[in-house]
């Protein structure tokens, strides 16, 4: 795909929306239907790389394919309605659509849910690419030309920078604004309030921030 003067990729998950109320809900019920101990407030504290990784801490090898898939089909009714939209979110993509950009969503989230997740929020992407994590990420991000990459966790840095994309990140998850710098995120902000004003800026001077290396010490902040 041709690259868009400005396409902006984002993560779901604790960038976009705060999933964690309705995963916990998903979890608990499907720790029902097993009748499988699942500690569900320790697992939303883990959000980030993909389903299977936390199913293995519950279930056996041999039954974390069958124990997804049961997941993702208990999820639509269980965490939808209780997902709530990171402060910022809305704005945030406002913003891209305000510059003329694109807003495309690449997450490690089953496809069908994230959809649901984004269309109950009303937040409107553009596309939204499902069931890749970390490095995986870079192929959808090449695909629609995304200049740079928003995320909460380390292994959204990494996909970024897999890509050849400005790394953005936002200290809304599981991983504190140290721990992403010390990947190697070349913009760190508190949370997406920060995004439109930072937005702003990196349009008016983007050489300011170049993509294929850290600058200076790696990174800059909200205030930069």
């Amino acid at each position: 795909m041709a690259a868009h003067p400005l396409t902006v990729g984002f993560d779901l998950d604790m960038t976009l929306i705060d999933s964690r109320p309705g995963i916990k809900a998903a979890y608990e019920a499907l720790a029902e239907r097993t009748g499988t101990y699942i500690d569900a407030a320790a697992a939303v504290t883990r959000l980030g790389p993909p389903l299977e990784q936390e199913i293995r801490r519950w279930f056996p090898a041999e039954r974390v394919a069958e124990i997804s898939d049961l997941y993702r089909a208990l999820y639509p009714t269980h965490a939808i309605t209780g997902t709530l939209a990171m402060p910022g979110a809305r704005e945030a993509v406002d913003a891209v659509r305000a510059a003329g950009g694109r807003a495309v969503v690449v997450t490690a989230k089953y496809e069908p849910n994230a959809k649901l997740h984004l269309t109950h929020l009303g937040i409107a992407a553009d596309a939204v690419v499902g069931s890749l994590w970390a490095e995986a990420k870079a192929t959808a991000l090449r695909e629609h030309g995304a200049r740079l990459y928003v995320g909460d966790h380390t292994g959204d840095v990494r996909g970024a920078r897999t890509a050849g994309a400005l790394s953005v990140a936002v200290a809304t998850g599981p991983c504190d604004a140290d721990e992403l710098r010390a990947a190697g995120a070349q913009v760190v902000l508190d949370d997406l309030t920060a995004f439109p004003a930072w937005l702003d800026r990196y349009a008016a001077d983007p050489g300011r921030y170049p993509t294929g290396g850290a600058d200076g010490d790696g990174t800059v902040t909200a205030s930069d």
